[in-house]
Protein backbone atom coordinates (compact mmCIF):
# COMPACT_ATOMS: atom_id res chain seq x y z
CA UNK A 1 0.00 0.00 0.00
CA UNK A 2 1.39 3.53 -1.06
CA UNK A 3 2.60 5.48 1.92
CA UNK A 4 -0.04 8.31 3.44
CA UNK A 5 -2.93 6.11 2.52
CA UNK A 6 -5.02 4.53 5.09
CA UNK A 7 -6.41 0.55 4.91
CA UNK A 8 -9.69 0.34 2.81
CA UNK A 9 -12.37 -0.33 5.03
CA UNK A 10 -13.85 -4.39 5.54
CA UNK A 11 -16.75 -4.77 3.51
CA UNK A 12 -16.59 -1.65 1.39
CA UNK A 13 -15.94 -2.34 -2.39
CA UNK A 14 -12.85 -0.35 -3.43
CA UNK A 15 -14.89 2.29 -5.91
CA UNK A 16 -17.09 3.68 -3.08
CA UNK A 17 -15.82 6.20 -0.44
CA UNK A 18 -17.95 5.16 2.16
CA UNK A 19 -20.53 2.26 3.24
CA UNK A 20 -23.30 4.89 2.98
CA UNK A 21 -22.48 5.47 -0.11
CA UNK A 22 -22.44 1.95 -0.97
CA UNK A 23 -25.88 1.25 0.39
CA UNK A 24 -27.24 4.07 -1.42
CA UNK A 25 -25.88 2.68 -4.61
CA UNK A 26 -27.30 -0.58 -3.87
CA UNK A 27 -30.59 0.72 -3.17
CA UNK A 28 -30.90 2.68 -6.29
CA UNK A 29 -29.50 -0.22 -8.60
CA UNK A 30 -32.52 -2.42 -6.32
CA UNK A 31 -35.04 -0.07 -7.40
CA UNK A 32 -33.99 0.76 -11.32
CA UNK A 33 -33.99 -3.15 -11.77
CA UNK A 34 -37.45 -2.91 -10.20
CA UNK A 35 -38.47 -0.28 -12.48
CA UNK A 36 -37.16 -1.69 -15.33
CA UNK A 37 -39.06 -5.00 -14.74
CA UNK A 38 -42.23 -3.29 -14.74
CA UNK A 39 -42.13 -1.62 -17.49
CA UNK A 40 -40.80 -4.61 -19.00
CA UNK A 41 -43.82 -6.63 -17.95
CA UNK A 42 -46.41 -3.37 -18.03
CA UNK A 43 -45.87 -3.41 -21.89
CA UNK A 44 -46.68 -7.19 -22.09
CA UNK A 45 -49.51 -6.91 -19.77
CA UNK A 46 -50.95 -3.92 -21.47
CA UNK A 47 -50.63 -5.65 -25.22
CA UNK A 48 -52.95 -8.71 -23.27
CA UNK A 49 -55.85 -6.20 -22.28
CA UNK A 50 -55.54 -4.58 -25.57
CA UNK A 51 -55.43 -8.10 -27.34
CA UNK A 52 -57.72 -9.53 -25.17
CA UNK A 53 -60.06 -6.39 -25.38
CA UNK A 54 -60.21 -6.67 -29.21
CA UNK A 55 -60.51 -10.53 -29.45
CA UNK A 56 -62.49 -11.22 -26.32
CA UNK A 57 -64.34 -13.98 -27.46
CA UNK A 58 -61.11 -15.96 -29.00
CA UNK A 59 -59.23 -14.77 -25.64
CA UNK A 60 -61.88 -16.56 -23.15
CA UNK A 61 -62.30 -19.48 -25.58
CA UNK A 62 -58.13 -19.54 -24.89
CA UNK A 63 -58.40 -19.22 -21.30
CA UNK A 64 -60.33 -22.00 -20.96
CA UNK A 65 -57.52 -24.30 -22.12
CA UNK A 66 -55.28 -23.35 -18.61
CA UNK A 67 -55.79 -25.46 -16.21
CA UNK A 68 -56.93 -23.48 -12.93
CA UNK A 69 -55.26 -25.96 -10.01
CA UNK A 70 -52.07 -25.79 -12.02
CA UNK A 71 -51.93 -22.13 -11.89
CA UNK A 72 -53.66 -21.88 -8.14
CA UNK A 73 -51.05 -23.81 -7.01
CA UNK A 74 -48.23 -22.33 -8.77
CA UNK A 75 -49.45 -18.99 -7.54
CA UNK A 76 -49.16 -20.54 -3.96
CA UNK A 77 -45.58 -21.29 -4.91
CA UNK A 78 -44.50 -18.18 -5.77
CA UNK A 79 -45.85 -16.43 -3.22
CA UNK A 80 -43.72 -18.98 -0.93
CA UNK A 81 -41.05 -18.19 -2.77
CA UNK A 82 -41.04 -14.77 -2.15
CA UNK A 83 -41.80 -15.61 1.27
CA UNK A 84 -38.47 -17.48 1.87
CA UNK A 85 -36.54 -14.59 -0.28
CA UNK A 86 -37.82 -12.06 1.95
CA UNK A 87 -36.27 -14.24 4.72
CA UNK A 88 -33.12 -14.59 3.72
CA UNK A 89 -32.67 -10.85 3.39
CA UNK A 90 -34.09 -10.63 6.67
CA UNK A 91 -31.12 -13.21 8.40
CA UNK A 92 -28.55 -11.50 6.13
CA UNK A 93 -29.63 -8.22 7.86
CA UNK A 94 -29.43 -10.02 11.32
CA UNK A 95 -25.53 -11.73 10.11
CA UNK A 96 -27.65 -14.96 9.98
CA UNK A 97 -25.71 -16.69 7.13
CA UNK A 98 -26.83 -20.06 8.40
CA UNK A 99 -30.48 -18.80 7.93
CA UNK A 100 -29.41 -16.78 4.42
CA UNK A 101 -27.95 -20.44 3.05
CA UNK A 102 -30.98 -22.12 4.17
CA UNK A 103 -33.79 -19.81 2.83
CA UNK A 104 -32.03 -19.26 -0.55
CA UNK A 105 -32.20 -22.79 -0.72
CA UNK A 106 -35.96 -23.09 0.16
CA UNK A 107 -36.30 -20.15 -2.26
CA UNK A 108 -34.46 -22.46 -5.27
CA UNK A 109 -36.36 -25.64 -4.05
CA UNK A 110 -39.87 -23.43 -5.00
CA UNK A 111 -38.63 -21.88 -7.91
CA UNK A 112 -37.73 -25.53 -8.82
CA UNK A 113 -41.38 -26.67 -8.35
CA UNK A 114 -42.61 -23.58 -10.50
CA UNK A 115 -40.79 -24.45 -13.01
CA UNK A 116 -41.69 -27.89 -12.86
CA UNK A 117 -44.84 -27.09 -13.02
CA UNK A 118 -44.51 -24.98 -15.90
CA UNK A 119 -42.89 -27.40 -18.17
CA UNK A 120 -46.11 -29.47 -17.19
CA UNK A 121 -48.43 -27.12 -18.39
CA UNK A 122 -46.44 -26.42 -21.68
CA UNK A 123 -46.30 -30.13 -22.13
CA UNK A 124 -49.84 -30.40 -22.23
CA UNK A 125 -50.26 -27.49 -24.86
CA UNK A 126 -47.87 -28.76 -27.17
CA UNK A 127 -49.71 -32.00 -26.83
CA UNK A 128 -52.95 -30.62 -27.93
CA UNK A 129 -51.56 -28.17 -30.28
CA UNK A 130 -51.69 -25.48 -28.57
CA UNK A 131 -48.02 -24.01 -28.97
CA UNK A 132 -47.89 -20.97 -31.55
CA UNK A 133 -46.99 -21.75 -34.50
CA UNK A 134 -47.03 -24.11 -37.89
CA UNK A 135 -48.77 -26.84 -36.19
CA UNK A 136 -51.10 -24.42 -34.02
CA UNK A 137 -54.46 -26.32 -34.28
CA UNK A 138 -57.91 -24.68 -32.89
CA UNK A 139 -60.96 -26.62 -33.48
CA UNK A 140 -63.70 -24.23 -30.98
CA UNK A 141 -65.46 -21.53 -31.58
CA UNK A 142 -64.33 -18.76 -32.48
CA UNK A 143 -61.20 -19.74 -34.34
CA UNK A 144 -60.11 -15.88 -34.75
CA UNK A 145 -57.31 -14.82 -32.42
CA UNK A 146 -57.26 -17.71 -29.93
CA UNK A 147 -53.43 -18.18 -31.35
CA UNK A 148 -52.50 -14.36 -30.25
CA UNK A 149 -53.67 -15.47 -26.70
CA UNK A 150 -51.55 -18.29 -27.19
CA UNK A 151 -48.80 -16.19 -28.37
CA UNK A 152 -49.13 -13.74 -25.44
CA UNK A 153 -49.18 -17.07 -22.71
CA UNK A 154 -45.74 -18.48 -23.63
CA UNK A 155 -44.52 -15.10 -24.31
CA UNK A 156 -45.31 -13.91 -20.13
CA UNK A 157 -45.25 -17.29 -18.73
CA UNK A 158 -41.95 -17.98 -20.88
CA UNK A 159 -40.02 -15.17 -19.77
CA UNK A 160 -41.04 -15.29 -16.33
CA UNK A 161 -39.58 -18.63 -16.27
CA UNK A 162 -36.21 -17.16 -17.64
CA UNK A 163 -36.18 -15.00 -14.61
CA UNK A 164 -36.87 -18.06 -12.34
CA UNK A 165 -34.20 -19.85 -13.91
CA UNK A 166 -31.73 -16.45 -13.45
CA UNK A 167 -32.36 -16.17 -10.00
CA UNK A 168 -32.01 -19.99 -9.76
CA UNK A 169 -28.53 -19.37 -11.17
CA UNK A 170 -27.77 -15.67 -9.19
CA UNK A 171 -28.95 -17.76 -5.44
CA UNK A 172 -26.77 -20.29 -6.31
CA UNK A 173 -23.57 -18.30 -6.63
CA UNK A 174 -24.75 -16.26 -3.52
CA UNK A 175 -25.05 -19.05 -1.25
CA UNK A 176 -21.58 -20.08 -0.85
CA UNK A 177 -20.71 -16.46 -0.08
CA UNK A 178 -23.46 -16.14 2.51
CA UNK A 179 -21.76 -19.04 3.92
CA UNK A 180 -18.70 -17.90 4.07
CA UNK A 181 -20.20 -14.67 5.66
CA UNK A 182 -20.20 -12.18 2.85
CA UNK A 183 -23.68 -10.74 3.58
Amino acid sequence: MPSGQAAHPAGLEHHFESHEQQREAAFFGMWLFLVTEVLFFGGLFTAYVVYRRMNHDAFVAGSHELDVLLGAFNTAVLIGSSLTMALAVRAAQLGRRKGIALFLLATIALGGVFLGVKAVEYHHKWEENLVPGPHFHWEGDPVGNVEMFFNLYFLMTGLHASHMVIGIGIMLWMIPLAWKGRY
